[in-house]
């Protein structure tokens, strides 16, 4: 197996790379190719990389380059980890909404949107190499977020891809430690669309023990939320919700802390800094810091199951077909699925609450159009988007985050700058 990552200067990669080391003999992997476009990142990252594949006796070829073509050439996988304009652009997307009240943060919301029309043009343009040069049955792995927009992006393209977060995968090991028990016997049940999902079940062995802990240890699922949500609600809502269900909580911390850009732009210079020691042959501590916890547990798992078609069930982003009743077909959903070698296929869900269905079709719908604006160029649809979304849905927000995101972004907006954008 020829296995590509494209924005390996990331400082995810020896996450990653640990992984692909761990899981070198069931994937087969042969070679492995490094793809960044900073020369920095590209050795210094690719030295720890190398450093850390000889210490696990990775006999495969490892290379590092900012050759796209030469990268993807007959590859097998294509994991995409990038992110267009750096941590500068991210400091972007999550200051410009807080200046009209609205919650900043990198995938959802404004910064969200911010984010998706720098990203998927590039991501597309990506892709369409992947088609032309990789192995005919090769498989893109995505991680770059918005995944849910990415993804949808994607699959309307009609590029061979799965979309993948680690939010299912960190409930399933949080879950596993609370009850003792080995992580593999746990099914985690997280249903909606990326980032903003619910788990409605916990399987331990095949049977459901989320009504006990809801009941019993329901402290312990809730972190930022108050518990008796997760018992009135019935089920666990990820992370991202607590930016719609403790809004002006969450946008008040935002208004006077550092943001998470800043920590995250500091945390990766000392990183750097540590990849550069000549000694350094694992993931330094430090790393769990930057996010991505169970980063390359989730990746390895994906690619292990497409490549041998072991059936596993994994939380993926794929195509919603009739999975979610109240949705689309062509949405991009994230669920339980069951991983073969002709990729994955959703399980079958129970309709989704209505309290729980209102907001995924909200989503939804500003997805679709985010999706369409950055494809197009198109302003008019950069403001319907904004409109559609139900963290800003007004009119003096959505013309002012329109103008801000889209000066702010200009440098990787061409689309938006060209007089032949459809409108």
């Amino acid at each position: 197996m020829k296995l590509a990552v494209i924005g390996g200067g990331s400082t995810y990669t020896p996450e990653l790379v640990a992984g692909l080391a761990r899981e070198r003999e069931r994937l087969d992997l042969r070679e492995l190719i490094l793809h960044d476009i900073d020369p920095e990142r590209r050795e210094v990252v690719g030295g720890l990389a190398g450093r850390m594949l000889d210490a696990a006796g990775y006999d495969g070829g490892l290379s590092v380059t900012d050759d796209l073509d030469r990268a993807l050439d007959g590859a097998s996988f294509v994991l995409i980890q990038l992110r267009v304009g750096g941590q500068a652009a991210r400091l972007t997307d999550e200051t410009v909404p807080l200046a009209c009240g609205c919650i900043g943060q990198e995938t959802t919301g404004a910064g969200g949107l911010g984010k998706a029309l720098r990203t998927v043009p590039v991501v597309l343009e990506i892709a369409e190499r992947v088609r032309e040069l990789a192995a005919d049955d090769a498989w893109i792995v995505d991680f770059t977020n918005p995944v849910g927009i990415v993804m949808r992006s994607l699959l309307d393209a009609g590029h061979r891809a799965v979309g993948l977060c680690n939010v299912a995968i960190g409930t399933q090991r949080h879950v596993a430690r609370m009850l003792d028990v080995e992580p593999e016997r746990v099914l985690v049940d997280q249903v909606g669309l990326n980032h903003l999902t619910w788990v409605r079940a916990i399987l331990v062995d095949g049977d459901d023990v989320l009504p006990d802990l809801l009941a019993e240890r329901v402290d312990e699922l809730a972190f930022d939320f108050p518990p008796s949500l997760l018992q009135r609600l019935g089920a666990i809502p990820s992370y991202y919700l607590r930016y719609f269900y403790l809004h002006d909580e969450i946008l008040e911390k935002q208004q006077h802390e550092k943001p998470r850009a800043t920590a995250v732009a500091e945390i990766e210079a000392e990183l750097l800094e540590l990849y550069r020691d000549p000694s350094l042959n694992t993931k330094p501590a430090l790393l769990e810091r930057r996010g991505g916890a169970y980063y390359s547990e989730a990746a390895t798992q994906l690619v292990a199951a497409l490549a041998t078609g072991s059936g596993d069930v994994q939380v993926v982003d794929v195509r919603n077909g009739g999975t979610l009743a109240g949705l689309a077909a062509d949405d991009a959903v994230e669920v339980p699925a069951r991983i073969g070698p002709d990729g994955a296929v959703p399980l079958p869900q129970e309709p989704l609450a209505p309290e729980l269905l209102g907001l995924v079709q909200h989503v939804a719908a500003y997805e679709r159009l985010a999706a369409q604006a950055a494809v197009t160029g198109d302003r008019e649809l950069v403001y319907k988007a904004l409109l559609a979304h139900p963290l800003i849905g007004q009119v003096p927000q959505t013309e002012f985050l329109m103008d801000e995101l889209l000066s702010a972004g200009a440098e990787h907006l061409p689309r938006f700058q060209s007089h032949e954008a459809v409108r």
